[in-house]
């Protein structure tokens, strides 16, 4: 069995969270070859590369990527015992997320839902665009993204995406706008409506819809947040076109209503990871349990 020399490990960590190796040897006192030779002899233990030169920066591999969250428990863990009587928690198993920043918070709550009840494990959130989100998937900087598309062919052939769930979406609205019904026609052309911005799914599925009802709408907002959205629906701003999910708080309470559940309109969600070999140990727990 491979005994880890921690003295080589610390001064990987060290330069893993510089990412300069010159920096990084200033920082220890050591020389930059005499450092360069002890990573090396971690990598020769290890039996894999750790770093990528990129530029003038170096970049950890995937298994550059493990061995830093293991440094981090480890290192951390000496901390922790210096303070042990005071009762301090064990390092947990991270499971870093990354969400766009549109996507519906009840959605990414309930998909998590499993980890967070783990109380030996803990996740890291990030939102952002899709552009960046991938290229920190792809820099192994998170474990999974959350979108509400697929990954495109203009995409790395390592990505996959997994479809997670289908969200039927419906006209919502305050019981003062929707408590009287009429047809799905009349109250499309009787009151303004808030829709998502033409760059998504749902976008096109209903411009399609109300092209089919020969319906001339009052847009009166259109944002890509579905939380703008939901706070529009609910000053009765004008009605909205939203999945459920997005507003369940507000539908349970009789703040708002689902009139209409819009047939053929959907939002879909996806969970994109990288091809790695070795994948993180929590990130099973989401994908199953959505298939559930």
């Amino acid at each position: 069995m491979v005994q880890i020399n921690f003295k080589h490990l610390r001064y990987f960590w060290a330069v893993a969270h510089d990412g300069n190796l010159t920096h990084a040897a200033d920082q220890l006192n050591i020389s930059q070859s005499a450092l360069s030779v002890q990573i090396r002899k971690l990598e020769e233990q290890l039996g894999h590369s750790l770093f990528d030169r990129k530029g003038r920066r170096l970049h950890l591999t995937e298994a550059g990527r493990i061995a830093l969250d293991h440094a981090d428990a480890i290192f951390a863990a000496g901390d922790e015992l210096v303070g042990t009587l005071a009762g301090n928690i064990a390092t947990r198993p991270v499971l870093r997320v990354g969400a766009m920043a549109t996507l519906s918070r009840n959605f990414q709550i309930g998909l998590l839902r499993p980890v967070l009840e783990q109380s030996n494990a803990s996740i890291v959130l990030r939102s952002g665009s899709p552009k960046d989100l991938l290229e920190e998937l792809e820099a192994l900087a998170l474990d999974v993204v959350l979108l509400n598309t697929a990954t495109g062919s203009g995409h790395a052939a390592t990505f996959r995406s997994h479809r997670l769930s289908e969200q039927q979406v419906s006209v919502i609205g305050t019981p003062k706008r929707l408590g009287k019904k009429g047809s799905l026609k009349e109250v499309l052309s009787q009151h303004p409506l808030i829709l998502p911005t033409t760059h998504g799914s749902i976008r096109t599925g209903f411009d399609a819809l109300i092209q089919r009802l020969g319906v001339r709408p009052n847009v009166v907002a259109e944002a890509d947040d579905m939380a703008m959205m939901r706070l529009l629906a609910r000053e009765d701003i004008g009605i909205a076109v939203l999945p459920p999910v997005v507003v369940q708080d507000e539908l349970s309470s009789g703040q708002l209503i689902e009139a209409y559940p819009l047939k053929g309109v959907f939002e879909t969600f996806y969970a994109v990871t990288l091809e790695r070999r070795f994948p993180n140990a929590l990130l099973p727990i989401i994908l199953d349990a959505s298939h559930q």
